[in-house]
């Protein structure tokens, strides 16, 4: 008896990463990934000579030593934890289903699954991009090269996208089971929620009529008309994983790391609360990165070693980086429920209305508020910016040359993320 034969094909598609840590395969993939006009958003000319002549020739042996340090025998994290999460989707799926990994950049490629789910005739093919919060240097991306590659094909499928899931219970459930075994540990005097930036003229550009105004007053109400804002999913995100906890919402911060070149971008940055939150005698933290499904350079390098650097030189005291979704079993019941029911990645937009404070701290984390929250139905009452942030720090960094035989996080996130000159 033949085995049966699939007829939905699951595409699972997450940033990249180089072939190996080599320095040619690491300025392989710089390429690829920065020569997106999604990504870096200048006219192609500029862009072509700023990753050709400038970024790639000087930055890729940097960017290869910061990878040597994250490297697993078999690849990177990133990709071993995706191959690991499709195996466990598609055992939960059954023969039905042919689950797959691909990496917008470099390998397994898109076009070489996409080819091999054409030749397979299926009958619906769901892709899934392993992006919470929909962003179009992320998300957008993904279905930008999906569809150019799609269209060209004889007979095309049915096709469902994804664009994001931040509001799927299950989503919310498995990082909260990740969290709350270190709130049972210990009492932490903040909880921050810390997401990749991204620069504002990038939000600016996808605004719903101009709604978009990178401030509380639109970004603590979660509805139809910011649903694809990437700030406001970040905190709507973290509003439910606040409730999921559960935490006060005097608590917790939202806050953005990965910030590069003078350009503002979203706010508040990472690494000044953190000097801002031991000034205020915060100084026992547990940070999340919700925007992250499978640990990284982000979370494992920067969070997990740059910022505790930071937290502890200011004067902080005990720093808890909370590890990734990964392959938590309620992960892959997740992944496995946005297949059966796609619809279930977003709830109605029109909940989520409630008013987060974060900047207003009084209490401590991991304590349940016996007061039931409240609906505010004034915007502007949330100051998520701590003390006079400045959105020119950080962006230069005085140890780039020979002399810092170890590359920084932060010198490779001129090279990974958005760059505007």
């Amino acid at each position: 008896m033949q085995p049966k034969q699939p007829t939905t094909g699951i595409l699972l598609v997450n940033l990249g990463t180089p072939t190996s840590p080599a320095t040619k395969d690491v300025r392989r993939y710089l390429r690829e990934f920065l020569m997106d006009k999604r990504v870096i958003d200048i006219p192609f000319l500029l862009r072509l000579l700023l990753v050709n002549l400038i970024i790639t020739p000087f930055r890729a042996p940097q960017s290869a030593k910061i990878y040597k340090k994250l490297w697993e025998k078999e690849a990177s994290p990133l990709l071993v934890y995706g191959k690991q999460v499709a195996a466990l989707l598609q055992k939960e799926l059954g023969e039905d289903y042919w689950v797959a990994i691909a990496m917008r950049y470099q390998n397994p490629s898109i076009p070489s699954v996409l080819k091999e789910m054409e030749k397979a005739c299926l009958k619906k093919i769901i892709v899934i991009p392993l992006f919470p919060q929909y962003a179009s240097a992320t998300t957008g991306s993904v279905i930008d090269k999906i569809m150019a590659l799609v269209k060209k094909w004889p007979i095309i499928p049915n096709i469902t996208f994804i664009s994001n899931f931040l509001e799927e219970p299950l989503f919310i459930q498995a990082w909260a089971e990740i969290g709350k075994k270190y709130l049972a540990k210990r009492k932490f005097d903040h909880v921050l929620f810390s997401y990749h930036g991204l620069p504002e003229r990038q939000i600016s550009k996808g605004s719903c009529n101009n709604y978009c105004q990178l401030n509380e007053q639109c970004c603590t109400t979660y509805q139809h008309k910011n649903y694809f804002c990437y700030r406001a999913q970040c905190f709507q995100t973290s509003r439910l994983l606040a409730e999921a906890l559960p935490i006060r919402e005097e608590a917790y911060t939202v806050s953005f790391q990965s910030r590069l070149g003078n350009s503002p971008w979203l706010k508040p940055y990472t690494d000044d609360l953190l000097k801002a939150l031991v000034n205020e005698g915060k100084k026992n933290i547990l940070i999340f990165s919700p925007s992250f499904v499978a640990d990284c350079l982000e979370t494992t390098i920067e969070v997990g070693e740059e910022f505790k650097t930071i937290f502890k030189e200011a004067g902080g005291n005990y720093w808890q980086w909370v590890e990734s979704l990964n392959t938590s079993p309620t992960w892959i019941a997740c992944l496995k429920n946005l297949v059966r029911n796609p619809e279930l990645g977003t709830r109605n937009p029109e909940l989520g209305t409630r008013n987060s404070e974060p900047r207003t701290r009084n209490s401590e984390p991991g304590t349940q508020n016996s007061e039931p929250r409240t609906q505010n139905s004034e915007p502007g009452t949330q100051n998520s910016e701590p003390g006079t942030q400045n959105s020119e720090l950080g962006t230069q960094n005085p140890e780039l040359g020979t002399r810092n035989p170890e590359p920084s996080f932060k010198n490779f996130c001129r090279l990974r993320f958005v760059v505007y000159f």
